[in-house]
Parts: structure tokens; sequence; C-alpha cells
């Protein structure tokens, strides 16, 4: 069994217990430092990344969006900097919907 599946069980474990109407201020306050070092360590890495992304925008004169937009329609070619840019782009927007994640759900 892989850890992410492990995890995942352990995790519906606690949910089953909340269903059946275990209730732990401990198990709370320790979700609750969970999910804040989780927001810490995204924001982190959103921040790194997009320092990346500000680089390629001031370096090609074109925001990321802009970019990412025209890469992927094929108007902009194939050099390696634009794949690059292309990744970092996809894994900014991936930690920015984590990020609202958390934020649409009352924590």
């Amino acid at each position: 069994m892989t850890a992410q599946i492990a995890t995942l069980n352990k995790l519906r474990i606690l949910e089953t217990l909340f269903q059946q109407g275990y209730r732990s201020d401990f198990l709370d306050r320790t979700l609750d430092k969970i999910i804040a070092l989780e927001r810490a360590d995204i924001h982190q890495e959103l921040t790194e990344l997009q320092a990346r992304l500000t680089a390629f925008e001031q370096q090609y004169q074109i925001s990321s969006a802009d970019f990412y937009r025209r890469f992927h329609k094929g108007e902009l070619g194939d050099d390696a900097d634009f794949f690059e840019w292309s990744a970092f782009y996809d894994m900014a927007e991936t930690l920015r919907k984590r990020l609202q994640l958390f934020a649409s759900e009352t924590l």
C-alpha cells in the first residue's frame, strides 16, 4: 500500500468517526495546525514560483497569462524557456487552486 493510500484511509477513518458523532478538541487543534502549515508551504512555493514567472515576464515583456495563452495556441515557438515558463505557470495555477480550496472551506 502506498503512503498516499494509507493517508487517505486514515482520513476516511477520521471522517467516519466524526460522522458518527466523535469529537476531539485535540484533533481539531492538530488539524488546524496541519492546515496552517500546508497553507504556509503553499504560499512559500507560490512566492518562489512567482519570482520565476516575474523574471520571464521581464525578460520577454509579456504577462505570464498572456504568454501561456499564446504559447498554447502555438503562436510563440518552441524555445526551451517557453516550456519552462509554461511548466512554472501550470505549477503556480495548481497552487492557487489549492489555496482556493482552503479559502472555500470554513476552517
